[in-house]
């Protein structure tokens, strides 16, 4: 493994929420740079297997926590999808990261899918894992509600906490309290962040989009059964690989064939 550089900090975005992120650079810097946009409820300590790999490719990584999610601004002002591109649009402004290389999973990915069809100038490549742009789904918020309430909290150690989703990366922002084990978000943001999703589809945006994207699918994910086909019919050139025994969370299930799959995309 090259060595490799971290600074860990935040910034603050244009309306005011604390976005803390992880700035990963090789001592020697031979290939594009890398900003990883993970998942609902998720945090970006997700990305640390594959985050290895790209470093030691040469990339530089940048992670982050998304408005409302890990170390980042708990209760944002806003949750809307318009406020997610733009803390993205920050980070890559203020870190000098543009042409960036753009990957995201489940709901990272769509943000990365809206900035690329936005902010094209910023963007060298797009990749999207268990990430589209269909919709509307009026019954998502209530889906998420139920999600969440499922979740057997408190835990009673974290051994339990790993248990339940089955990987140990979800367990690293849980909160010790007294009687427990519990998720550091509010609920109520978490929910909020998808309502857009419930009434609006944008298949507008992801037509717009020019640079070259990879879409990666689990071979047991959760998108819609017609939504890839469909997407390469808006966009004929953009790539599609499935990954074998991996569902939803391909980065945490697959690292390393999902490092496979794009290295296989990328420029050589």
């Amino acid at each position: 493994m090259k060595t490799v550089r971290t600074t860990s900090t935040t910034l603050t975005t244009p309306d005011g929420t604390r976005i803390a992120h992880h700035d990963h650079r090789p001592e020697r810097e031979s290939a594009t740079p890398f900003l990883l946009l993970h998942g609902l409820a998720g945090h970006q300590g997700e990305w640390d297997a594959l985050a290895s790999l790209l470093l030691a490719d040469g990339h530089r990584v940048v992670t982050y926590d998304a408005r409302g999610h890990g170390a980042s601004t708990r209760t944002p002002a806003t949750t809307t999808r318009a406020a997610h591109v733009q803390d993205a649009v920050t980070l890559i402004e203020e870190l000098a990261l543009a042409p960036v290389t753009l990957l995201g999973q489940s709901l990272g990915g769509h943000t990365a899918m809206l900035l690329a069809a936005s902010h094209p100038h910023l963007v060298r490549s797009l990749i999207l894992v268990e990430a589209g742009p269909a919709g509307p789904n009026p019954e998502l918020p209530a889906q998420i509600a139920t999600w969440l309430d499922g979740w057997p909290t408190p835990f009673e150690s974290s051994e339990a906490a790993e248990a339940f989703p089955g990987h140990e990366a979800w367990t690293r922002t849980l909160e010790r309290r007294e009687d427990g084990w519990s998720p550091s978000f509010d609920r109520t943001t978490i929910i909020d962040s998808v309502a857009e999703l419930g009434t609006t589809a944008y298949w507008e945006e992801w037509s717009r989009i020019t640079c070259p994207t990879l879409l990666i699918q689990g071979e047991r994910g959760t998108m819609r059964p017609d939504e890839p086909a469909r997407m390469l019919t808006h966009r004929p050139a953009t790539h599609l690989t499935r990954i074998p025994d991996a569902a939803h969370d391909v980065h945490l299930d697959q690292p390393a064939r999902l490092h496979e799959a794009i290295a296989a995309f990328l420029p050589a």
